[in-house]
């Protein structure tokens, strides 16, 4: 399959490529655009498993990692000039990748209402704003997964552009939903074959990176289905595979009911978002079967866990939590393919505490190195970018973490951020 953003990246001329041939000999300006620089530092994580180099560096021309390996071996290789940034306690590793968030929404007490009053420059500025801490966190690529008239395309060009800060954005633009389904709001709803083939070729033409359909209900949409009630049957999904396929784009599928994640995996979706096996009668539908269906596949699932989910386990009680989590804690132990995502900007999912939902995962006993790599190379090649990104390697796009300490000991260490690349671009806080 072809992916639209890896083909730009990889064989399109950028901006990035051009600044990458004018400035080798150059270092930073204010306007952020990158030239060499050597990073040492006491451990560089090149993934995937923990794997790391002690004592290690990488050098970075212009937008890209030109070298990884140990201290002494690259500082052979700089030039006269060359800038260098040295970090002896501190761990070098890929940028963090967020493959669930909705930018278009504030995390205030009621994102839907925040939405639906704000006209779209105001909406654009917020959005801005929320990619901003972002990056600042750590997170050099995001996921957006449903938004309002395309606002985060244009947010992701003018990024791509250099003339803002931010991660790299994959945009679904707007979802599809049923009518008056879940998330309606977004200007999604289609009825029958012909209204889905529509909008999935308008979000084509808009410039999507993906498509996404909310395959159920879900809890933010008031008045909606219900959380674990299907909105689509087999044959629409497969009908938004197809169409998205045509034009070389993955397919995230919403679905929290059992019956609603059975449908996605039978249409040939990429990942399920949420993925919380529930069922109609307000308990939950594990079933191994089809989670052997969804590893075969190489389906990887998103469980969007907020960051602001220890806080929602002391509100609804500590056994009502473990029983909401226990299926969470089935995928992982049966290895079902995850990856990290917050689902920040619903109500208390900010977009600065990645780590707070990765937290989860070690708290499903997820070890440490797979939870990082759900959050770097495994992220990576589930949203389709694998081959330049989340990974630090040569020839890899220069999305780049300096933490204080070992995050492969403590998580927490990804809390103490000390430099953060861009596709080269460093970020001024």
């Amino acid at each position: 399959m072809r992916w639209p953003y890896q083909a730009r990246t990889a064989s399109t001329p950028t901006r990035d490529s051009w600044w990458l041939s004018q400035t080798q000999s150059q270092h930073v300006d204010r306007n952020g655009f990158m030239t060499d620089l050597l990073i040492t530092a006491g451990r560089v994580l090149t993934g995937p498993g923990g794997e790391c180099v002690e004592d290690g560096a990488v050098l970075v021309r212009g937008s890209t990692i030109a070298a990884v390996g140990q201290r002494e071996t690259l500082a052979g290789l700089a030039t006269e000039g060359l800038a260098t940034k040295s970090f002896p306690d501190a761990t070098v590793m890929p940028g963090l990748i967020d493959s669930h968030v909705h930018l278009a929404f504030d995390a205030s007490s009621d994102p839907v209402a925040a939405l639906q009053g704000s006209d779209d420059e105001t909406l654009m500025a917020g959005m801005a704003d929320r990619a901003r801490q972002l990056l600042g966190s750590g997170v050099t690529t995001v996921r957006d997964l449903g938004d309002r008239n395309g606002l985060a395309v244009r947010l992701r060009d003018v990024i791509a552009d250099g003339a803002l800060p931010g991660p790299r954005i994959l945009s679904a633009t707007t979802p599809l939903t049923s009518t008056g389904g879940h998330c309606w709001f977004f200007g999604g709803e289609v009825e029958g074959a012909d209204t889905i083939r529509a909008l999935v070729r308008r979000n084509v033409r808009a410039g999507a990176d993906v498509i996404k359909v909310m395959a159920t209900g879900g809890g933010l949409t008031r008045g909606g289905p219900a959380i674990w009630q299907s909105q689509f049957s087999e044959d629409d999904l497969r009908i938004v595979v197809e169409e998205a396929q045509n034009a070389g784009l993955p397919v995230a599928v919403h679905a929290h009911g059992t019956e609603g994640i059975e449908a996605a995996v039978a249409a040939g979706v990429n990942t399920i978002e949420h993925c919380t096996w529930m069922a109609e009668d307000g308990g939950f539908d594990l079933r191994e079967d089809l989670a052997a269906k969804i590893k075969a596949a190489g389906i990887h699932v998103c469980t969007a866990t907020s960051p602001n989910w220890r806080a929602f386990a002391e509100r609804v009680g500590h056994d009502r939590a473990e029983e909401l989590f226990t299926s969470m804690r089935w995928m992982a132990h049966l290895d079902v393919p995850m990856i990290a995502g917050t689902d920040a900007g619903v109500t208390r999912a900010v977009f600065d505490k990645i780590v707070n939902g990765m937290e989860f995962y070690q708290y499903l006993g997820i070890p440490l190195p797979k939870i990082i790599d759900m959050a770097t190379v495994n992220a990576a090649h589930a949203l389709g970018i694998g081959s330049d990104t989340g990974q630090l390697a040569e020839g890899y796009r220069a999305d780049i973490l300096v933490v204080d300490g070992n995050p492969l000991v403590e998580l927490d260490a990804l809390r103490r951020v000390r430099l953060v690349l861009a596709a080269g671009r460093p970020f001024h806080s």
